[in-house]
């Protein structure tokens, strides 16, 4: 019989809506039990896409006796990482000072106040290593929790007061060499062999490749947008060949298990490919190279084919299981990949790596490490006749793949992660010329006014008509960011107002008092033991950096100087962090590399040739207001007008401009001029 989660949104508490777990849903209900039946609440955490979450939810919470313990002496909350981000971020601290290290399945145990007192992550129910079981803890935490009292309630003071006090250090003044620091910082952890920074499991990390992204396309030195170049198209080339790479249906998995993108942990998640196809598209407009398009354009494709609503929302995430395995879906066995590639299963194992010994439990994770070049020469056939046979040879895959059962799909629309996938539409739509792809980022920013805002305030999430939770910073933030790219693509004014009026409840909802931050929730949600302010990207870019971006787009397109204050504050509260820790904080700097931001007014009709110069190469240090005839309520537009009734562009840096041009010559010269010179 289903337990209370059978009526939850999230599609992760649905997974565990079959277990002979009493669960609740984390709010009143369950501390108020909590308190009168004198219990401590045991807290679990993770979500739909996460693989070691599936594994204990199959070794403990779907076995009759653990379950039947846990009831009988636990109120048991689960909650969906994804849907309650904040308590997530307190409680995740909570198992960081503990136990040093965190990760999910997240495992708490809380007084009936909410306060933690021991905390872990995956607990197996047999011995593993220097693991205890999962069955141990319980039966040890039930006896402390009876005769150890008055030492659980002094715990749970420390480490309540420890979470109070993971808020940011103090601010610290920004430095003016925080940006070549910050490289310098990278280049000394690079992987110079296969890319990325640090060693299994590796992460793409892209708001550190965002920031790579910025300074080699922005910064006025020109040595160190080499240096930030070299690191990024070394990541890109490495990521792209590798295995975490999907060869097929395009899109990349959560992370590889090793140091080199080979084996990957089979799930993708949205914000992932959103954020890692934006850099794609712009890494290709900044060298022209045509994998790096080829990439962004199978990744977005593969968001609009396989994880997009038919209402125009994007979904959170794909499983790395299916029928039970691992990877199973997506590796090749040799029997099978021969079978399908027929005669020309040699050329085809060579482009992909494939062996009979496989590299992946006996199976095969497609790569490309190996040149295309490098095969058509070893097998004595032309690069069109390679790429013949591959688009060939791929179709035949793709046709038996599809036969095989897909992973579960996390079908909850997260407005955060779309507000990213908007602006990856968006800018990919005006960059690689795909109106598509801008219809796309059209049909999210639709979805989330209509589906995801109730009293003109945004909420957190949507599945199948139902929406869960008041959005947090993150959703505000983001959607604003995507909703001033889609502007700046189309020149529709009603996104510009949509994302003026977003900013506006951004501040007032998430601000700081003394303006120095933005906390993680709303002053109208629910009150809890500690408020976050999230500084740290992990692995989206932070609540504070997609805040303090936000609000600089919109300062850059009004010249409302008010918003310097929220924007200083931000990055004075990040100080001590910009200094030392660029891979945690990647976006904010990226910001910083690119600040203050320019500005381009293109006025009069037929602005084709002058936008087409604006987007030639990728260039992060600039926003673009268009209009026909410079109306408001675009103030960057205010009192511009066209020379001769030509489209004139007027090029400015804090609402001071050069003089306006009609010349798309001229129009390059004025927006690449401080290339050469200092900022």
């Amino acid at each position: 019989m289903p337990n209370r989660l059978a009526d939850a949104t999230s599609p992760y508490l649905h997974q565990h809506a079959d277990n002979p777990v009493d669960w609740y849903e984390w709010g009143e209900e369950a501390f108020d039990l909590a308190k009168t039946q004198d219990r401590p609440v045991l807290l679990s955490v993770g979500y739909a896409a996460c693989h070691w979450c599936h594994v204990m939810a199959h070794e403990s919470f779907e076995d009759e006796a653990t379950a039947a313990f846990m009831n009988a002496h636990f109120i048991n909350v689960k909650v969906d990482r994804e849907e309650r981000p904040d308590v997530d971020r307190i409680y995740m601290d909570a198992v960081q000072a503990m136990t040093g290290h965190g990760g999910w399945p997240m495992t708490v145990f809380l007084t009936p106040d909410a306060k933690p007192f021991y905390a872990g992550t995956y607990f197996p129910k047999e011995p593993r290593g220097h693991h205890p079981t999962f069955m141990r803890v319980l039966t040890g935490i039930n006896a402390a929790w009876h005769e150890q009292r008055d030492e659980i309630e002094k715990q749970a003071g420390t480490l309540t007061e420890a979470v109070r006090q993971s808020l940011p250090p103090a601010p610290q003044a920004l430095g003016d060499q925080v940006i070549p620091d910050a490289i310098a910082l990278l280049e000394d952890r690079f992987d110079r062999d296969k890319g990325g920074f640090g060693g299994a499991p590796k992460f793409p990390q892209a708001p550190t490749l965002e920031l790579l992204l910025r300074v080699a396309a922005d910064w006025h030195d020109a040595e160190l947008r080499a240096r930030a170049l070299r690191m990024l198209t070394k990541t890109l080339d490495e990521m792209a060949a590798g295995g975490i790479y999907d060869h097929l249906y395009g899109g990349f998995a959560r992370y590889s298990v090793d140091a080199i993108w080979l084996v990957p942990h089979f799930e993708k998640m949205l914000y992932d490919n959103a954020l890692l196809a934006r850099v794609y598209t712009h890494a290709w407009s900044l060298t022209d190279n045509a994998e790096y398009r080829r990439v962004a354009e199978e990744t977005l494709d593969y968001l609009v084919r396989d994880m997009r609503h038919p209402s125009g929302g994007i979904l959170s995430a794909e499983d790395a299981d299916s029928e039970g395995e691992e990877g199973k879906f997506a590796v090749w066995n040799w029997d099978e990949f021969v079978e399908v590639t027929g005669e020309d299963a040699a050329v085809m194992a060579a482009v992909y790596g494939v062996s009979e010994a496989g590299n992946f439990e006996g199976a095969t994770v497609l790569e490309r490490y190996t040149p295309l070049q490098d095969v058509a020469t070893s097998f004595g056939i032309t690069m069109e006749e390679l790429r013949s046979l591959r688009r060939r040879n791929d179709e035949r895959l793709v046709t038996k793949r599809r036969r095989r059962i897909p992973p579960a799909v996390d079908d909850k629309v997260v407005a955060a992660w779309n507000g990213l996938a908007m602006r990856a539409f968006a800018e990919a739509g005006a960059a690689l010329g795909r109106p598509d792809y801008t219809a796309v980022a059209e049909g999210i920013a639709g979805f989330i006014e209509s589906e995801m805002t109730r009293d003109g305030r945004l909420l957190r999430a949507w599945r199948d008509g139902r929406v869960s939770g008041k959005a947090f910073c993150d959703d505000y933030a983001a959607v604003a960011t995507g909703l001033f790219a889609l502007y700046q693509a189309t020149g529709e004014v009603t996104w510009f107002q949509r994302a003026i009026y977003l900013t506006d409840q951004l501040i007032d909802l998430f601000a700081t008092e003394d303006q120095s931050g933005f906390f993680a929730t709303g002053h109208d949600s629910e009150e809890l033991i500690a408020r976050p302010i999230n500084l740290m990207d992990n692995p989206t870019p932070s609540d504070n950096s997609l805040a303090a971006e936000a609000l600089a787009i919109r300062a850059a397109l009004t010249g409302e100087a008010h918003l310097e204050r929220h924007i200083a504050g931000v990055i004075e509260a990040a100080g001590m962090l910009l200094g030392r820790h660029p891979t945690a904080i990647g976006h904010l700097l990226a910001l910083i590399a690119t600040s203050p931001l320019r500005q381009v007014a293109i006025i009069g009709p037929d602005p084709a040739e002058m936008l087409e110069t604006l987007r030639e190469r990728f260039r992060p240090g600039h926003v673009v207001a268009m209009s026909a005839a410079g109306e408001a309520p675009v103030p960057l537009l205010t009192d511009r007008t066209a020379i001769d009734g030509a489209a004139t562009a007027y090029v400015c840096e804090g609402f001071v401009c050069k003089l306006p041009t009609t010349s798309a010559d001229e129009l390059r010269m004025q927006l690449e001029a401080h290339l050469g010179s200092t900022r």
